[in-house]
């Protein structure tokens, strides 16, 4: 008989999905070890051995459905692979998921039923068939009212996304915004969001400074407040220059086209992710060697 413990035996031997695993195990009398094997003959268990990779090219993509946007990152190896029309499917397969389901944490997302499994099965089962670590590293789901809009940024070709929304002024004005903040990487909307351990972190660096340059105390802390207003200034989506009108900040420019920022979400794939080294002759001459 094969029992759900087998099952997650099995599944934690061999990455495979929750029905390759029961199908396996269905097939060979409940002996693990041979449904390990029978696994690896179909090429199902290949994702396993795929854990300990680095993933951190892919895709970042937006989907909006009425007043319900969903903004995620999902990781490939290579970039090859974030091209490629399966990947993009499973991308697209969350993005759906997120919609349709109040989902608050990746793992949460991860459970929800898909096709004969989960959206993790589905996820376990296309590493083993494009043959790479695939993972779907983190989302944000947001509504929206009625007088709101949403601004959606994709760029080049999914390497960065960008959504906003803002309320009273159009979808092209939110639009900007997102194109804005692909640009000019700001990490908070205003200097409210930014954490005080950060602003202490940065005010205690400029004192550093200033006091290195020999100013008296009272001197340097007036030296510190204008270079952290230049700090906000260079983190904060409310304080930067407009990217397509530098006379006005961005607030000013959403301001005067009768509308504000509600919020802004920016995801840029592998950002503060280990890389992995290429090695293009060799990739070539591995490649080579495992086709003999």
């Amino acid at each position: 008989m094969v029992t759900a413990s087998l099952v997650k035996e099995l599944r934690e031997k061999t990455g495979a999905g929750m029905l390759d695993c029961k199908k396996a195990l269905e097939a060979n009398n409940g002996d693990i070890n041979a449904s390990v094997d029978w696994l690896r003959e179909k090429g199902i268990s290949k994702a396993a051995g795929k854990a300990d990779r680095i993933a951190a090219e892919g895709l970042a993509s937006i989907l909006v459905e009425g007043n319900t946007a969903a903004i995620v990152e999902v990781n490939s190896e290579t970039d090859f692979v974030a091209k490629n029309e399966e990947f993009k499917g499973l991308v697209q397969a969350l993005l759906k998921s997120i919609i349709e389901n109040d989902v608050k944490t990746v793992e949460e997302v991860l459970a929800l039923p898909y096709e004969d499994g989960t959206l993790n099965d589905y996820i376990i089962n296309k590493t083993a068939t494009i043959g790479e670590k695939l993972s779907f590293r983190r989302f944000a789901r947001v509504t929206k009212s009625d007088s709101e809009n949403f601004g959606e940024y994709i760029h080049m070709g999914g390497k960065i996304a960008v959504l906003t929304v803002v309320d009273g002024a159009t979808s092209e004005v939110a639009r900007d915004v997102a194109m804005h903040a692909a640009a000019m990487r700001p990490k908070y909307v205003s200097r409210n969001d930014v954490p005080t351990e950060e602003v202490e972190h940065e005010k205690a660096i400029l004192k550093e400074q200033a006091m290195a340059e020999g100013k008296p105390a009272e001197i340097a802390e007036k030296m510190v407040m204008g270079r952290v207003n230049k700090f906000f200034k260079e983190i904060c989506l409310l304080e930067q220059p407009f990217v397509k009108d530098s006379d006005v900040n961005v607030e000013t420019y959403v301001k005067n086209n009768g509308g504000s920022i509600q919020s802004m979400i920016r995801f840029e794939v592998g950002e503060g992710m280990e890389k992995r080294e290429e090695n293009f002759a060799e990739e070539v001459m591995k490649q080579q060697q495992a086709s003999k």
